[in-house]
């Protein structure tokens, strides 16, 4: 049996994913669907907008077969070390033959000559990179540049696209591995990854998070034409979490060099996020004063996250060379048995009951740990205590 895997939020699931999932059923050769989702916390930097049992039930109405959490660790890493955790997970399934993701351009063949071209950072390269960040510019921007520079006849599209990027990191995170997984890129419809224009059916899930709470009836025909039912029926509930006040509290109580150690940390950064959080006492007057050319909004949004969550990079690359789990938070009944059993054959131990982390070894234990924090974290913020230990059967 062949497994199609996505890598997502779904934060909220909508009718772009809805369309990702049919098209897989077009173009993928699979028997079953998995998905691998952020828990509570996204990679944007911010608390998910309805927890990850809720999403995870989402996913498997609207089509999966079994959903996996991605560790928190990596859920809020930046791009590369998201792909790389995402595709370490994967790659210990021997069944998943396939990733699918959403893109704006490009082809299979595109993705992996990107992805190649990605791997091949030597001294020139470096050189180059080191140069271009000199007036300020970002490193992101900075490698993207000189990638280009040095590989002419790569699409640059590949690199500056949201989504596109991040499946060049998927693609070059499995060439890395030496993974047996092909990546499939899809069209994505509707709305672009940060466009917050709403769309009659197919707005972009930044556009819908900034509409979730306004009970206004024209709001609602907008939840109701771009959410599928399921979905719809949980926005109804939606209440605003007070993460922000959380993360900023946070940041002002830590010490100093804790913050330094997160993933996305440098350059003395968390010694002006301190001190502009003690003037500008709001997490949004922060970051306006923090967010630069050379350091984006996304960038200082996943060190308020890291800090509030307690990931330090060193950590994240340790989990990333050593042998983790599989925590399955939902299956669809029909052919849970086989789903399970695929699953099963993983290098890594599945986790569905509080006795099966008894087999984590340290470094294991170590991010299963984190996943334990953020959820209590979450539950804190939503004020409902969310189960350490839960598979659903949808």
């Amino acid at each position: 049996m062949k497994i199609c895997a996505v890598i997502c939020e779904y934060n909220p699931f909508h009718n772009g994913h809805l369309h990702q999932l049919a098209e897989i059923g077009k173009q993928s050769d699979h028997g079953k669907l998995l998905c691998v989702m952020s828990g509570n916390f996204t990679q944007r930097g911010e608390a998910a907008v309805f927890d990850k049992y809720t999403r995870a039930r989402h996913a498997v109405l609207a089509g999966a077969d079994a959903v996996v959490e991605l560790p928190a660790a990596f859920a809020v890493s930046p791009a590369e070390l998201f792909a790389e955790g995402a595709v370490h997970i994967l790659s210990s399934i021997p069944a998943v033959a396939t990733l699918a993701f959403g893109c704006e351009s490009g082809t299979k063949e595109d993705f992996l000559a990107a992805a190649r071209a990605s791997l091949r950072e030597d001294k020139a390269f470096r050189t180059q990179l080191k140069e271009r960040m000199k007036d300020g510019t970002s490193y992101p921007k900075a490698r993207t540049e000189t990638l280009l520079a040095l590989n002419s006849d790569v699409d640059e599209a590949l690199f500056t696209s949201p989504n596109n990027l991040l499946g060049t990191e998927y693609t070059r995170a499995i060439l890395e591995r030496g993974a047996a997984i092909e990546p499939l890129p899809l069209l994505r419809v509707g709305g672009g990854y940060a466009d917050r224009e709403l769309k009659k059916n197919f707005s972009s899930a930044t556009a819908l998070r900034a509409v979730l709470g306004d009970g206004s009836m024209k709001v609602r025909r907008v939840l109701k034409s771009n959410l599928p039912d399921m979905v719809y029926a949980d926005a109804l509930r939606y209440r605003p979490i007070p993460y922000d006040e959380a993360a900023l509290c946070a940041l002002l109580t830590a010490d100093a060099d804790a913050v330094s150690k997160t993933p996305d940390c440098s350059e003395g950064l968390e010694n002006r996020m301190r001190s502009m959080a003690r003037v500008n006492p709001t997490a949004e007057g922060m970051l306006e004063k923090v967010v630069s050319k050379r350091y984006t909004r996304s960038r200082v949004k996943r060190i308020l996250l890291q800090n509030f969550l307690g990931v330090e990079l060193k950590a994240v690359k340790s989990f990333l060379a050593s042998p983790l789990y599989l925590r399955v938070l939902a299956v669809k009944k029909e052919g849970a048995e086989e789903t399970l059993s695929a699953l099963s054959q993983s290098k890594f131990p599945l986790v569905a009951r509080k006795s099966d982390s008894f087999a984590l070894k340290k470094t294991a234990l170590e991010c299963f740990s984190l996943d334990l924090r953020a959820n209590d974290l979450y539950g804190a913020l939503i004020g409902r205590k969310l189960p350490d230990y839960e598979l659903l059967f949808v």
